[in-house]
């Protein structure tokens, strides 16, 4: 069940940021198009060889235009980061977050809302990637992610 969802919702979001009317008025991609589709890895080493199946059943990060969806080793659910500024840099890019998240709601019977969600780096609205090929990065000062990340395979 968590498989399939997972797939639909990757599916939409890559369909959403790749037919948005705004990008193709303009012609351009955005500066971290080079990110966009399903990552895995980061929270453990990456395996050696995986399908494309087993990887899009359940990766550790999402890049979309607007959003970084991250998994967590606590958690069932992806945590999800919206992107406010994107700066290429010569080895990656810097993607910085918006700080005004949607408020959090009361938990389960009336338990104290959760804290926003943090990505796990040191600079909590900041996400520093490293890019160390065409289909492996690392996410810089990031404690929460210390392994590399590489791309799913498209089939």
């Amino acid at each position: 069940m968590r498989q399939t969802a997972v797939r639909l919702l990757l599916s939409a979001l890559l369909l959403t940021a790749t037919l948005s009317p705004a990008a193709n008025a303009q012609g351009q991609a955005p500066p971290h198009a080079w990110l966009f589709g399903a990552w895995t890895g980061g929270l453990f080493p990456p395996p050696s060889s995986q399908t494309a199946a087993q990887c899009l059943a359940q990766p550790t990060v999402i890049f979309t235009r607007d959003l970084v969806l991250t998994a967590s080793l606590l958690d069932t659910t992806y945590q999800q980061h919206t992107i406010q500024t994107v700066r290429v840099t010569s080895g990656g890019a810097e993607i910085r977050f918006a700080s005004d998240q949607p408020p959090a709601t009361a938990g389960l019977f009336g338990a104290p809302p959760a804290s926003p969600p943090e990505i796990g780096c040191d600079t909590p609205d900041q996400l520093t990637i490293v890019r160390h090929g065409e289909n492996e990065i690392m996410f810089e000062n990031c404690p929460a992610f210390p392994n590399p990340l590489i791309r799913c395979p498209a089939r």
